[in-house]
């Protein structure tokens, strides 16, 4: 046995839940659901299917340790759709955000008996769902309960779903009839590894999106077994995985193909590409961790560890100068995590832009990179930023039209009275709004951050007040910069 085959056998030891965890979960699931088909009796609502889904569910790829519940309910949408009749997306959106809010009320919270299911409330992503805790010796299980529209599979391949998550169930049967039990736990011990290099799923450490569990399912599928994919991975990015066998000239065709990074085509629908939100960032990461595995196969590869805080002491006085740190506390805990992880990244990206250049597209703090890292449980979120050049001068010199152009000229020199010539132009020296890019960081804090946010602090790296905030720094200057 090679050491890569150990290795891999070890951990699939460690990392596959056991009969008592399975049993649990289970017994959680019928639980609910026999408690939710009863309600639905005696309030006269109709609904297709109650299923366990996710890794937990149908898929059964999960790993030791995970007992995070999906539980999703089917509705017919023959019984609704004549509501929507000649409704845009937007306005069908948010009429189905209506119906579905009005049966997580009536029915699904209404549902849950506080002596086994506690604190249900009610959670927005695309639409509204369900969160409940179920408590047992003092084991917290959160459950997910999700309705969605459960059409045909002919109808969502030729017109789409009705909402995100009607895919979801699809996705579920395709896993438990396309893969193995070996490829299963392939797919456990890829999910491991993710994790271990803190890029899975939408809360990874590094970019916006890490490879999420329907993702990790895939790879395994198109590349049959877990040595296949890691041999291959550092080819995912120039080799589109595309499920009905399409010529990559004919995937860049599609428009919202066209700025992915990485294509994985869902089997469902042949538009959806699985792996649009992943980041480039958490791809490069990964495939930096993958050949350091395959030249030296270790089972720590494998463990899940805590984000190290940065030692400021161990940085170069010279990087330490160019590195700034944004805290933030979330002031409302009721908006989902991801909704501030993407208002934050929007406001890192604008940042970044707008401090790379001048509105005269003239080089202003030049090349800018940026890490958001939060903890949800204490509503702490960060945004660490590397900036080339955060001294620059008062002013620079603009260059205007071509001293040939007339007209364009005249206005300029109007405007411009200080103008010079040179090389047949016409230039000015312009006073720039900022020129330390502490300031225009805090200016841009102030002006647009999120109203649920609270600033904590904005200083250089070595003001750092929090822990989370110096984890923040620690990917930033260890799991980012070294890969861009």
């Amino acid at each position: 046995m090679t050491d890569l085959n150990k290795v891999l056998l070890n951990v699939l030891k460690n990392i596959t839940p056991t009969t008592q965890e399975l049993s649990l979960i289970e017994d959680i699931n019928q639980k609910l659901i026999n408690i939710l088909s009863k309600t639905a009796q005696k309030l006269n609502i109709k609904y297709t299917k109650i299923e366990p889904q996710g890794s937990t569910g149908i898929k059964q790829t999960q790993l030791r340790n995970n007992f995070d519940i999906d539980l999703f309910i089917g509705l017919d949408y023959e019984l609704y759709k004549h509501k929507y009749k000649g409704l845009s997306k937007s306005k069908l959106k948010k009429e189905s955000k209506k119906d579905f809010l009005k049966l997580c009320n009536n029915w699904i919270i209404k549902s849950l008996s506080p002596k086994e299911f506690h604190n249900p409330r009610l959670l927005f992503a695309e639409h509204p769902y369900v969160t409940v805790d179920y408590i047992i010796d003092k084991l917290i299980i959160k459950v997910d309960i999700v309705l969605y529209f459960d059409l045909d599979l002919d109808y969502i391949k030729k017109f789409g779903p009705i909402t995100a998550v009607d895919r979801s169930p699809w996705h579920g049967r395709f896993i438990r009839e396309n893969l193995t039990l070996a490829q299963k736990d392939d797919v456990r011990l890829i999910k491991q590894f993710f994790k271990a290099s803190n890029c899975y799923g939408d809360k990874s450490a590094v970019g916006k999106v890490g490879f999420i569990g329907y993702s990790a399912e895939l790879l395994i599928f198109y590349y049959k077994n877990i040595k296949n994919l890691l041999m291959h991975f550092n080819e995912l990015k120039d080799k589109p995985l595309d499920f009905y066998v399409r010529e990559p000239k004919d995937l860049e065709k599609i428009v919202h193909f066209q700025q992915d990074y990485l294509i994985i085509v869902d089997p469902i629908d042949k538009n959806r590409n699985v792996a649009s939100s992943i980041s480039k960032k958490a791809y490069k990461y990964i495939d930096f961790k993958i050949q350091e595995f395959l030249n030296d196969p270790r089972e720590d590869f494998f463990e899940i560890k805590e984000i190290p805080l940065i030692n400021l002491k161990d940085i170069n006085k010279n990087i330490l100068f160019k590195i700034f740190i944004i805290e933030l506390t979330n002031l409302e805990p009721n908006i989902h995590y991801t909704i501030n992880r993407d208002k934050l990244y929007s406001l890192a990206e604008s940042i970044k832009t707008k401090g790379e250049k001048e509105y005269s597209h003239h080089d202003r703090f030049k090349s800018i990179e940026y890490e958001i890292y939060f903890e949800e449980n204490s509503g702490e979120y960060n945004i660490a930023f590397y900036c080339e050049t955060p001294k620059i001068s008062n002013t620079y010199i603009r260059r205007g039209p071509p001293i040939s152009e007339k007209r364009h000229s005249k206005k300029f020199k109007l405007k411009n009275p200080s103008f010079f010539e040179k090389d047949n132009y016409l230039w000015v020296e312009t006073n720039r709004d900022y020129h330390s890019f502490l300031d225009f960081l805090t200016d841009m804090i102030s002006n647009n951050l999120p109203d649920n946010f609270e600033v904590t602090n904005i200083s250089q790296a070595n003001n750092v007040k929090t822990k989370s905030a110096k984890r923040t720094l620690f990917i930033l200057l260890n799991l980012v910069l070294p890969f861009i």
